[in-house]
């Protein structure tokens, strides 16, 4: 019981603060991410993929349906996010004394997280990607 428990304080807790980015670039739009990728000489159309790995994906862990696949889309979203925009921070402590990247690599911890444990039992779905 406390395993699925904790399953589903990680699933709500991670979900939700995802959620509140992809929520957030919705209701703003993508040119900041559109502009950031031309600069990279990518094709704007990739940043679309922020609707996956920000909307579609913490409504999935949340609900616990697809939970594991969730997970690993937040998972690349962020590696995405830090190859992207945050790569000059790799090595960087933040003028507080963390890490510069912490937000992403907790996002990323509690994705792959999700993905190797699965949803648990307070959730929809069921099977293989739960």
């Amino acid at each position: 019981m406390s395993e699925d428990l904790g399953k589903l304080a990680l699933r709500l807790g991670l979900g939700g603060l995802v959620l509140f980015h992809g929520v957030y670039k919705l209701l703003n739009g993508l040119d900041p991410v559109k502009s950031l990728l031309a600069s990279y000489n990518m094709s704007e159309t990739l940043a679309y993929g922020i609707y996956l790995g920000e909307l579609i994906a913490p409504l999935l862990i949340i609900l616990g349906l697809f939970s594991r696949l969730g997970g690993l889309l937040i998972a690349a979203n962020m590696v995405a996010a830090v190859l992207i925009a945050g790569l000059a921070n790799l090595l960087v402590i933040s003028p507080g004394g963390g890490y510069a990247l912490e937000m992403e690599v907790m996002y990323f911890a509690a994705a792959l997280a999700v993905t190797l444990f699965g949803a648990g039992r307070f959730s929809i779905g069921g099977g293989r990607w739960n």
